[in-house]
């Protein structure tokens, strides 16, 4: 096994340099808690899709369901202005 030896950091009284202000491109607290209406809804799913997004739910530390609801929020944002608006056959 290598050894590793520390390297001792030496801090300098210089400049630092041209320095350039930038504005604040973050956004507020409030905006990053902003939480979508969202609706209640009973829906059938197969075992094998719940079982899929419950794995990787797991594997990022978020609910499952909320992997399903992005899923399906894309799928609209994809598809809502496409003009490809066609009535499945039975």
């Amino acid at each position: 096994m290598k050894k590793r030896t520390k390297k001792r950091i030496e801090y300098t009284d210089e400049g630092i340099g041209d320095v350039r202000v930038i504005d604040d491109f973050l956004p507020p607290p409030e905006e990053l808690a902003f939480r979508e209406e969202t609706t209640k809804v009973t829906i059938g799913l197969s075992k094998s899709s719940v079982e899929f997004f419950k794995r990787e739910a797991r594997k990022h530390g978020t609910p499952y369901q909320k992997m399903i609801r992005r899923l399906l929020d894309l799928y609209v944002m994809r598809h809502r202005d496409s003009g490809r608006h066609r009535t499945p056959t039975r």
